[in-house]
């Protein structure tokens, strides 16, 4: 029996803040943030809350952001970590970003108190970008150019990481690069992965089969600007006869920023309503519904992207949610915060975990 999907919407103030700060003033550009969920003391599933940035800054809360625990990676504290990854409150991969040795990709197990080195690359070409897993044990990384070919490192066993053949991949244009704004330029879903460029086009590649055979398609976003940062995000419905997937692009510019695909990214159109202003992380609400940050401010688009409203005035870097209901973003000078997601709706063919009503308020 098909399983319908219903709304209950009530009225959103135009004023309403979809962003709380719940902490700043710490010396970091905040970068990556992961959201995971683990048992509280009473074993009920509640949100991990990881972030990173540079001064070899890593965090995690336990109690949804009342507070925080500073933890170090060993010989690490200059590294710029642009991208974080967790499942749990135990484990969770690191990714920092800079030249040759600079970018390195740190496994914990055992909640942050200790760091094992996983892979680096004493080549000055070798700059890492973004990092995402399918499962704790199956993760992808990617890489600026090497030798013409954008370099995508593979671990299937969660402990050895090795780059992929890139013989099917097409070339990158002179100058081409990806982006570590917000750990947001690569995306997978199943066997697909979707990574985005920017310099003198802005571009989208695609691997249908885990990056055995490689597409590219470029979107309609300006690049007279370059370099462009990418943001591209992926979002597939669990019932696409219902509803269609979307993935959302959102390269630096001060308009024409944002397009939109629902073909799994052949064909793309600009935004009609676009954001605010540059936007370096984009995350998926539910269904059609979306959030954008950036330095000058946030938004939301209730149709896959097609139009954006302004909510939030914040310089956030990096998004990430768990639920609808739960979700963080991070921003420099070590800020932190929640959002507030004023949709009054219930979803009847999914309840979020640890979740069944919307918090009033956040509490401290």
């Amino acid at each position: 029996m098909r399983t319908l999907l219903l709304l209950m919407l009530v009225t959103i103030p135009a004023e309403a803040q979809w962003w709380k700060v719940q902490t700043s003033g710490l010396d970091t550009n905040l970068r990556g943030v992961s959201l995971a969920y683990a048992p509280d003391a009473r074993g009920v599933p509640a949100p991990v809350v990881w972030a990173s940035g540079s001064n070899g800054v890593i965090l995690k809360s336990l109690d949804e952001g009342t507070t925080w625990k500073r933890l170090h990676v060993a010989g690490g504290d200059a590294l710029d970590f642009r991208g974080i990854v967790a499942f749990n409150s135990s484990i969770a991969y690191a990714m920092s970003s800079g030249e040759g040795e600079k970018s390195r990709i740190y496994k914990t197990t055992d909640g942050g108190e200790t760091w094992t080195l996983q892979y680096t690359d004493k080549r000055k070409e070798f700059f890492l970008d973004s990092i995402a897993c399918l499962s704790e044990t199956h993760c992808f990384a990617l890489g600026d150019p090497i030798d013409g070919k954008f370099l995508l490192l593979n671990t299937m066993d969660g402990r050895l990481w090795n780059p992929l053949s890139s013989i099917n991949m097409p070339a990158a244009l002179l100058s081409e690069g990806a982006f570590a704004a917000s750990n947001t330029c690569l995306a997978l879903s199943g066997a697909d992965i979707f990574f985005g460029t920017g310099g003198p086009a802005a571009r989208v590649f695609h691997s249908s089969d885990s990056g055995r055979t490689w597409s590219v398609a470029e979107t309609p976003s300006p690049t007279a600007r370059p370099p462009l940062e990418s943001s591209p995000s992926l979002s597939r419905t669990k019932k696409p006869s219902l509803l269609p997937g979307a993935i959302i692009w959102i390269p630096r510019g001060a308009s024409g920023v944002a397009a939109y695909s629902l073909d799994e990214g052949k064909t793309w159109q600009l935004s009609t309503q676009q954001p605010g202003g540059y936007r370096s992380a984009v995350a998926h609400i539910d269904d059609g519904r979306w959030v954008a940050a950036g330095p000058n401010g946030e938004d939301l688009s209730g149709d896959f992207g097609a139009h954006w409203k302004h909510t939030d005035s914040l310089n956030l870097n990096a998004a990430a949610l768990l639920d609808i209901w739960t979700a963080w973003a991070v921003g420099p000078n070590g800020t932190i915060a929640r959002f507030v997601n004023h949709y009054g709706y219930e979803i009847h063919y999914r309840k979020p975990l640890g979740h069944q009503q919307p918090p009033a308020a956040i509490a401290h």
